[in-house]
């Protein structure tokens, strides 16, 4: 009798560790319309994982008679036999299923766990985002999204993608791998040429105090050859540089001539090479220059002072697209103080300004380089005066006439490269200020050194030093 009692036990702990649990995949083809796969998991397990909205037929190793469910509102269950339960999902949660013998015995508890499928949409993630480390889970009624992505962009992919199996339950871990810090380096480079050349010619005749005679063209300007015949009927302003005078006299007559010439010529060379870092979708700012200020009348009559920024202007949002392209959005200004065309306003003398600016977006990849902007500009004058009809009499027309030529040529180039970069060592960067030290006393008095040299370093960084600013520049020797 006792054996048999230990036997019955045996019989029991065989039953609650001997719960199989099946799965049945219904698959359909073209060939086999109604054929059902049926794969049977066999072994034993405490749990039971459910997809929502579908089926699991569970396969006991020992008959049941009984069978409930803790909470139904999570699952669902039918008996198909005394050994099969059909299983169905119905919200996700986490319940427990209780089988019990004839005699009304427990002979296991199963919990059961009801989470959304995933399943299709890991084979959605893996044909559109292919390669991406992203790892897929379930938490309750939403998914929750791990592991590291190439680029912000194809993150957001994975996300606008995980909404529509799970509105508004996506729970975003994941992280973005790869270089996410832009360097932007812009150059600016402008050349102006201008030219200009003038001719004129003033005649004058007199004779005696009451007769005087002038004609031509032209300006005069401290010319006291000219004075007798001349002073009070030409005016007394003058640009030219150039000044030739010619005077005889005839008896009682007085003769004199005013030649005038210029010829002025002009280079003018601009050239500026902003650098800037900044995070990949942060807005960075650069200013290189100062504040000019103006004043601005206000309703009551008292003016307040308002600045406007000039010099090297550059600001820019870069964006990582890809591995290694780059989308940027930039402004870029190169401006300067321009006195010649200042203007009067209640005694404020007010500067303009000679601006150079550019705003736009563009998509380039690491290392590569844009021309953003460019202007080719010419600019063509020519400009002649006479007497009426004297001015164009043969040869002696000439003297009285006046003609002017001007030309001014500009061209203005701006090139982006982006760079994908990452920190380095202190050391490794080198200071303008580092390469010169303050000369002792005897090398500034006794041998007029207004610096002493450094010994560089090897390396990247001591190539960066030798780019002092020794040698010739501009009309100053050293």
């Amino acid at each position: 009798m006792a054996n048999n009692r230990w036997a019955g036990k045996l019989s029991g702990a065989a039953a609650l560790i001997g719960l199989a649990l099946c799965l049945a995949i219904p698959t359909q083809s073209a060939a086999q319309g109604n054929d059902i796969l049926r794969i049977v998991k066999r072994g034993t397990a405490s749990s039971l994982d459910v997809p929502m909205n579908r089926a699991v037929v569970v396969e006991s190793d020992v008959p049941f008679a009984e069978l409930s469910i803790a909470n139904p509102s999570i699952a669902d269950i039918s008996s198909l036999s005394d050994r099969t339960i059909y299983v169905l999902g119905k919200s996700p949660g986490l319940t427990t299923l209780t089988l019990l013998d004839a005699s009304g015995r427990l002979i296991t508890n199963v919990d059961v766990k009801v989470a959304a499928d995933v399943t299709e949409f890991k084979e959605r993630l893996r044909q559109i985002l292919p390669g991406e480390k992203i790892e897929v889970r379930t938490a309750n009624d939403g998914i929750v999204l791990s592991g590291t992505a190439s680029s912000p962009q194809k993150l957001q992919r994975a996300l606008d993608l995980a909404e529509r199996y799970a509105p508004d339950r996506v729970s975003n871990l994941m992280s973005v791998s790869g270089v996410q810090q832009v360097m932007l380096k812009v150059r600016f480079a402008e050349m102006q040429r201008n030219v200009s050349k003038s001719l004129s010619s003033s005649l004058g005749v007199s004779g005696g105090s009451n007769f005087g005679v002038t004609g031509g063209t032209g300006t005069l300007n401290n010319q006291p050859a000219l004075s007798n015949s001349l002073s009070g009927k030409i005016p007394a302003s003058n640009e030219n540089v150039g000044a030739v005078v010619f005077g005889f006299n005839a008896g009682a007559f007085q003769v004199n001539l005013l030649l005038e010439a210029l010829e002025q010529k002009g280079v003018v060379r601009t050239l500026a090479e902003p650098n800037l870092s900044a995070l990949s979708g942060q807005e960075a700012k650069f200013l290189a220059g100062g504040e000019y200020p103006i004043p601005v009348a206000q309703a009551d009559g008292v003016y307040s002072i308002e600045y406007k920024p000039f010099g090297i202007e550059l600001a820019f949002t870069p964006r990582v697209v890809d591995s290694d392209l780059v989308n940027l959005e930039l402004k870029a200004a190169v401006s300067a103080i321009d006195t010649s065309n200042s203007v009067s306003i209640n005694g404020f003398d007010v500067s303009a300004f000679s601006r150079r600016e550019t705003s736009t977006t563009v998509e380039l990849r690491d290392g590569d380089s844009f021309a953003i902007a460019g202007l080719m500009q010419d600019d063509f004058l020519d400009n002649a005066s006479q007497l009426p009809w004297l001015g164009d009499v043969p040869v002696l027309g000439s003297l009285f006439r006046s003609a002017e030529y001007k030309r001014s040529q500009t061209e203005l180039v701006i090139i982006v490269t982006a760079h994908l970069v990452t920190p380095t060592r202190g050391e490794a960067l080198m200071l303008p200020t580092d390469r010169i030290k303050p000369p002792t006393e005897s090398d500034l008095f006794l041998f007029g050194r207004t610096a002493a040299t450094r010994k560089l370093p090897h390396g990247p960084a001591g190539e960066v030093a030798k780019q002092d600013f020794s040698g010739s520049y501009g009309y100053v020797m050293d």
